[in-house]
């Protein structure tokens, strides 16, 4: 099986440090801070790495689903949502509202939404956070 691998590096104190992140790939790299994670800063951070895995992994495990079963995707979109609240003394990942839209001829809504949730099981990523996080599905054909 493939390993994916990527770094991280802090320095300096939780709320003035400062860090950065990159993937081994080189497919992406960037600053982050305490502002940008918990605040209003711009920059990225882990959970938006996160939201956009989720978003990937979905969006092709429904677009696998549906070709397997006779009706193949012309496209899927997914935009994920991860929350992160304020836990005791520390800060969790609470949330993460998923919202699929698909364009597929030949199959209705009911089809679609079905596809989606079975998506939503199998997706290595939802699998990960399962019975950890809340996870909110909306799913339509576009």
């Amino acid at each position: 099986m493939r390993t994916s691998n990527a770094e991280a590096t802090w320095e300096g104190g939780l709320k003035n440090g400062k860090g950065t992140f990159r993937a081994d790939s080189g497919a992406f790299q960037s600053a982050y801070s305490f502002g940008t994670r918990f605040g209003s800063g711009k920059g990225s951070n882990p959970e938006e790495l996160i939201a956009a895995a989720h978003a990937a992994c979905l969006s092709m495990a429904l677009s696998a689903g549906l070709e397997h079963a006779g009706t193949p995707a012309t496209s899927i979109t997914t935009k994920a949502a991860c929350t992160v609240d304020q836990a005791g003394d520390g800060f969790r990942i609470t949330g993460m509202r998923l919202v699929v839209r698909g364009k597929v001829p030949g199959i209705d809504q009911a089809a679609f939404k079905s596809a989606a949730d079975a998506a939503l099981n199998g997706c290595p990523v939802s699998n990960a956070l399962k019975n950890n996080v809340k996870m909110e599905l909306d799913a339509a054909l576009a």
